[in-house]
């Protein structure tokens, strides 16, 4: 329970530092509009901090950590997540900059912010097994 609290604790800070990045970055160039980089903020709270108090407690209430196999899918919920993050950081910036993209970057950006979706949903699936292999 303490390692999801921490986890927890950690995504929160960075969601904050994701949200002021976001209104300062914005404001420093004049941006107005919408941009990925307004929706970091919200992923980290509710996927990261969210998420991870509430396993917290049924981590103390069924153990759920003493899964086997329970590691590897904390593991590859974290690494999508954060996958998943920095890909929005990077489309984010490159929206606010108005960087020019060919379509062959653009595909590949959202092609590798997909594969940080797909990691992230496989370990939650994961997750999702162990919880319910644990209540049994």
């Amino acid at each position: 329970m303490k390692k999801m609290i921490n986890v927890a604790f950690i995504y929160s800070i960075v969601a904050m530092i994701a949200g002021v990045f976001y209104r300062e970055f914005t404001k420093f160039n004049g941006f107005v509009g919408v941009t990925s980089l307004g929706k970091m903020h919200v992923h980290l709270l509710v996927l990261g901090s969210l998420f991870f108090l509430i396993l917290g407690l049924y981590c103390d209430r069924v153990k759920v950590e003493d899964q086997k196999g329970f590691n590897t899918a904390f593991i590859a919920y974290n690494v999508g997540l954060c996958w998943m993050v920095v890909m929005m950081l990077v489309r984010g910036i490159l929206q606010v900059l108005n960087t020019p993209l060919s379509s062959g970057i653009n595909a590949a950006i959202s092609g590798v912010a997909g594969i940080g979706h797909i990691i992230l949903g496989v370990g939650l699936v994961l997750i999702f097994l162990k919880l319910k292999k644990a209540v049994k």
